[in-house]
């Protein structure tokens, strides 16, 4: 936890000039609504729409320079590729993208403009990534996983500590879950901190793909078929070595299942109270706030939203 913490506060160090420190805004209609002050960090706001940014930038600065001269190779449904292909257009690097068939075309779209090259690959985000690891192997690349590297993890938690300064009295904080390495960030910096023992740590899924929820009450990581959902950027399967797993398994202190209609309520309901457009993913955090038994006590919430990439015809379809 203490080395945890510390590379989270070197992660912040070196990708302040590449990231932006996205708002922590007070939504006075979910305050009003669900009996709490809430707050949303708005990472829908980030340069690549996506909290994802901070951790493929920390992990690319982190490479040395005949590394990065190579190129790298990534997989992703799309977040983590768009992140990975902008960071390395700042950094004036190159690299290949694996996405699984079933991407949403606005990823895919942004990933290409950014300049990197893409691959389909699978149906799933784990044959995507299994694929991308043996392609960097044989081509001598370094391998950017999505969640399942200390210095993505590190990345992620920097919004952990954006929190921290400016609501360091956060009582209860609600993040997406998917392959774990953004709540694992989160939670394992607050968790390190003396004042952050007393912050309950919600880990939110969808009912169609709910693989860490799972995985956390089997005792071990599962494989297990996942169901279409609008949350796309955190479903689908966990790799067996997983870091992320162990993090969850210790700092998560409660799991919430949401519906696709209470995701699509969700999404709605943002753009109609904030003016904002949110995708699937970020639509979990706030509907599991929403149904949260222990909301209403009158406490101090965070809710990251977690991402803005939402294909236009599915938004159109909510909407």
């Amino acid at each position: 936890m203490v080395a945890l913490k510390q590379a989270i506060l070197e992660a912040e160090r070196r990708i302040r000039p590449y990231v932006r420190r996205t708002p922590l805004d007070e939504s006075i209609a979910l305050s009003e609504m669900g009996g709490d002050r809430v707050f949303l960090k708005l990472e829908n706001l980030q340069y690549t729409g996506s909290f994802k940014l901070r951790g493929a930038t920390n992990k690319l600065l982190s490479l040395s320079p005949e590394t990065l001269a190579r190129g790298v190779v990534a997989a992703s449904s799309g977040n983590h590729g768009a992140a990975v292909a902008y960071a390395l257009r700042r950094l004036e690097a190159k690299g290949v993208v694996f996405v699984p068939e079933c991407a949403a075309a606005t990823k895919v779209e942004a990933i290409q403009r950014y300049g990197a090259e893409v691959r389909r690959w699978g149906m799933d985000s784990v044959e995507a990534e299994q694929q991308a690891r043996t392609f960097a192997a044989q081509s001598g690349r370094a391998y950017i996983s999505p969640y399942n590297d200390w210095e993505i993890v590190a990345g992620q938690g920097t919004i952990g500590l954006e929190v921290l300064e400016e609501l360091p009295d956060v009582e209860t904080l609600y993040v997406t879950v998917g392959g774990g390495g953004l709540i694992g960030g989160i939670a394992g910096y607050i968790k390190a901190l003396d004042a952050g023992r007393s912050v309950r740590i919600v880990g939110c899924l969808p009912a169609h793909s709910p693989v860490m929820y799972e995985s956390v009450r089997a005792g071990r990581i599962v494989q297990m078929e996942s169901l279409p959902t609008l949350s796309d950027g955190s479903a689908g399967g966990i790799e067996e070595d997983a870091i992320t797993f162990a993090l969850c398994q210790r700092l998560v202190d409660d799991w919430m299942l949401v519906t696709e209609a209470e995701i699509a309520d969700a999404v709605r309901l943002i753009a109609r109270t904030h003016h904002l457009m949110v995708e699937g993913a970020a639509g979990v955090a706030v509907a599991a706030y929403l149904k949260d038994a222990q909301r209403g006590r009158g406490r101090n919430v965070a809710i990251v939203l977690c991402g803005a990439n939402i294909d236009l015809d599915v938004l159109k379809t909510i909407l």
